[in-house]
């Protein structure tokens, strides 16, 4: 499903056989993607962290390809930042508040290095500007590159500055699908075409999806958040305490 929708990009004609795919909101390229909004493994997670109030705002998937090789290879540092763009300059306090988290399935192999590698700083998070080497081709002290199996989901706080880096090997795409989750009064970070699917969804993934409206998403009733019910339910008042 994601090779097929990089094929029909390609050959389009609208990026070239070695630039990245990025594609935003990218739930409605296959309804099976939609297990991994409440995915068992990883979900209890993200409630556990951010609580019940919360939604997906993002998704994407990204596939990289080998670079291209008539490419003359230029060492340089690599693109760091953190997620979100303008919370980053808007948001006041030292550090800026965790408003998501984010979960990243790595579809391809990475235990390699050279194989379009994530790259994290351990502890960015709590720092509001990263001070880069003047050489323009170093990177930060500590930078460590994610090397896992493919399978392997990651989450991290969308605060944890962190480096996308170039494809090396000879053929090997490198696939990860990417779902942030947020509170829910903060606006989607793209679109979100699931209209279709919602309908047959259960009410906690329509929660998930974005179901409300007005002043439910900064004050909401029982009934716009099914999930607070549920672990009310099997985990006990306490856990859901305001």
């Amino acid at each position: 499903m994601i090779y097929r929708h990089e094929r029909q990009i390609r050959s389009s004609g609208e990026i070239g056989p070695y630039e990245m795919v990025h594609r935003l909101g990218c739930l409605d390229l296959d309804q099976s993607l939609l297990e991994l909004v409440d995915w068992p493994r990883t979900f209890p997670k993200v409630w556990g962290i951010l609580g019940w109030n919360i939604q997906l705002y993002h998704t994407h998937v990204t596939v990289t390809p080998p670079r291209d090789p008539n490419q003359e290879v230029v060492a340089k540092t690599l693109g760091w930042h953190q997620d979100t763009g303008r919370v980053n300059l808007e948001m006041e306090g030292n550090p800026r508040p965790r408003l998501s988290v984010k979960v990243a399935y790595f579809l391809t192999d990475t235990t390699s290095l050279g194989v379009a590698n994530m790259y994290v700083l351990p502890g960015s998070h709590l720092k509001n500007s990263l001070q880069l080497p003047k050489d323009g081709v170093s990177n930060p002290t500590g930078a460590t590159a994610i090397r896992v199996k493919a399978g392997t989901a990651l989450i991290f706080d969308r605060r944890l500055w962190h480096a996308a880096s170039p494809n090396d090997s000879t053929e090997l795409d490198r696939v990860m699908l990417a779902y942030g989750y947020s509170y829910r009064w903060l606006k989607p970070r793209d679109d979100m075409p699931v209209g279709s699917y919602l309908a047959d969804c259960d009410p906690i993934r329509r929660q998930l999806l974005g179901a409300g409206s007005g002043f439910s998403f900064t004050s909401p009733g029982a009934e716009d958040v099914p999930l607070r019910g549920w672990l009310a339910r099997y985990l006990g008042e306490d856990a859901v305490a305001d």
